[in-house]
């Protein structure tokens, strides 16, 4: 095992090869380390930014071991890493963080909505469900309509259904593939909100200002930073996000998304043990964004200052969207990220700007 803090000039590995691997290659680059992409898609866009490229299978043994031999630590940019291949590389003696634990937990639904709750976070109501009999009893116990959602995988809308009624179960049993699900109650919420957060070795924890989401079509839209939060919320955002790191012994960046309901209370959507979509708004609007963070939070680092600069407005750009990257250029307000994706496809995020504005007095 390595000893921390980790020395520039050292190698993390990064588990995926999409955006956010790409974001933390380049903030680890800043930071003066080598950085060493493992992912299964030859095009991937980290690897053309990273000092090292591996491409093979999560689950390759001999790229597993390689990773070992390179890396100083290891890191992952996205949730869906099999939790296996993170007791591999522990087996073979190379530090991983965030750990196992919050992996296997966030790729589970109904595990991860249960450890929420054990540890006094609020989430909706749910239950898991694995057949058309238990799908039925949760509609009696839950209600409709209600959210089913496959238990695993799932992203951007993707993998969940609304239940409309008791007679709507089994065409929504066959939407989702008739997968282990869980089916949720439905938010009564007045907005979608998010924390980044971190967690370093020592444990100490900072949180990011709170962010508002908008969603189109299950994939976040936009996010506006700093949010016009009350005291009270701004404060059990960040308990909240605590009692998360804490319970996890967590050691990285996550982003927790939230609902805040018209009483003014929030409850937890689901956590992510990464670097989040909502937090990008920080590249350009904190002294230090979420994925220098993350890097520093590894490596064993001291945290750095979370204060924002200014009100920021991030917004995804999808599709072909990306194909007005002249005029988006030409913005003074503005701040393009192109993540250097060859296709523009409907739904995939090819980039996304972010639009400055003065702090509120």
């Amino acid at each position: 095992m390595p000893e921390f803090p980790l020395p520039p000039g050292s190698t993390i590995g990064i588990l995926g090869g999409g955006q956010l691997g790409r974001m933390l290659a380049l903030a680890a680059a800043r930071l003066g380390f080598d950085t060493l992409i493992l992912s299964p898609e030859p095009d991937g866009i980290a690897g053309r930014v990273a000092t090292h490229n591996i491409v093979a299978p999560y689950d390759d043994r001999d790229a597993l071991e390689a990773v070992a031999q390179m890396a100083s630590l290891v890191t992952f940019e996205f949730e869906n890493v099999p939790a296996q291949v993170v007791q591999t590389l522990t087996g073979l003696g190379v530090e991983v963080a965030p750990g196992a634990l919050a992996l296997a937990t966030a790729q589970d639904r109904v595990v991860e909505k249960t450890f929420l709750n054990e540890c006094g976070v609020p989430t909706v109501a749910f239950a898991a469900v694995d057949d058309l009999a238990s799908l039925a009893e949760a509609i009696d116990r839950i209600g409709a309509p209600s959210l089913l959602k496959t238990r695993r995988e799932g992203y951007d809308g993707k993998g969940q259904t609304w239940v409309e009624s008791h007679a709507d179960a089994a065409a929504a049993w066959e939407r989702i593939g008739r997968a282990p699900a869980i089916l949720e109650a439905p938010a009564d919420f007045t907005r979608e909100l998010s924390v980044i957060a971190a967690r370093s070795r020592s444990g100490d924890v900072v949180a990011y200002p709170v962010g508002e989401n908008h969603h189109q079509d299950g994939i976040l839209r936009r996010t506006r930073a700093p949010a016009d939060l009350s005291k009270a919320a701004r404060e059990q955002a960040e308990t909240i996000a605590a009692r998360i790191l804490t319970r996890l012994d967590y050691v990285g960046v996550m982003g927790v998304e939230l609902f805040e309901l018209k009483d003014g209370r929030l409850v937890v959507n689901e956590f992510a043990p990464r670097v989040h979509n909502s937090g990008h708004w920080t590249l350009d609007g904190c002294e230090v964004d979420q994925f220098e963070q993350h890097i520093r939070a590894v490596a064993g680092w001291p945290l750095g200052p979370v204060t924002p600069l200014a009100r920021v407005e991030m917004e995804n750009l999808i599709g072909d969207e990306i194909h007005t990257w002249p005029r988006l250029a030409a913005e003074l307000e503005a701040r393009l990220w192109h993540y250097g994706k060859a296709e523009a496809r409907p739904g995939r995020k090819m980039g996304h700007v972010n639009r400055l504005w003065p702090l509120k007095d």
